[in-house]
């Protein structure tokens, strides 16, 4: 009785065997995942332009619109490049990642953040981890999670000043650490004017921000810079 011969098969050596890589599931909005999960799946999608990580939950930016959000984001990178520029002790981050601990990744839309000295650092694979000491969020609304969710993170991870623009709806808040490390809304002086405490010279005309009125915040920009403080700032 014969038997059945072996189909033929085509030697392939191990070198030439082709793995293919298991798809990498999407980031969803309301997805629960890890810090490792969600850097992993945020770098599979290189057109997203912005996700975050809040207590585990993946929160997933919407398309930009120009006089909500992309123009008033440039004010404010203008009127914090202008301080950066003057202030060799810092640093500026423009949405850059910011890994607060392994359930929270957050990507601002602007911060400050002291060099050396300061809560945050920059890991060998080029990301903040820690909080930096001034972080401005662009909101859709007072009702954005920037003003709830975010504003109890930054707070529980240390950020000393944090605010919140909110064009469409004409309001600005401004937030800061108080002695107990809760934040205490900071209110303009009667000129209009705040100033920050944590970087010195640092001062922002809030009537001319809501206004989208660029050259009024850089002149008073520029007068913080020209300050006693800030001087005094440098020199420490």
């Amino acid at each position: 009785m014969s038997r059945r011969q072996p189909l033929p098969v085509n030697p392939i050596s191990a070198a030439e065997t082709v793995t293919i890589p298991p798809t990498i599931p999407r980031l969803e909005s309301g997805d629960l995942l890890t810090r490792a999960q969600f850097e992993q799946r945020y770098d599979a999608m290189p057109l997203l332009k912005k996700a975050e990580l809040i207590g585990g939950i993946v929160y997933v930016g919407s398309p930009v619109r120009q006089k909500k959000h992309a123009r008033p984001h440039a004010i404010a990178m203008t009127w914090l490049g202008n301080y950066f520029a003057a202030t060799p002790k810092i640093d500026i981050g423009d949405n850059a990642t910011v890994r607060l601990d392994e359930e929270n990744e957050v990507q601002p839309d602007a911060f400050l953040r002291f060099e050396v000295g300061g809560n945050s650092r920059v890991s060998v694979d080029d990301y903040v981890e820690g909080a930096p000491e001034l972080v401005i969020e662009i909101a859709s609304s007072s009702a954005s999670y920037d003003l709830h969710f975010k504003k109890k993170l930054y707070q529980r991870f240390g950020v000393r000043e944090y605010a919140v623009w909110c064009p469409e709806e004409r309001l600005f808040y401004w937030f800061r650490l108080n002695e107990r490390g809760r934040y205490t809304a900071v209110k303009p002086d009667s000129k209009g004017v705040i100033r920050s405490r944590v970087f010195p010279g640092l001062w922002l005309d809030v009537e001319a921000l809501l206004a989208g009125d660029a050259g009024r915040v850089v002149n008073m920009a520029r007068l913080g810079l020209a300050s006693p403080e800030h001087a005094a700032f440098l020199n420490d």
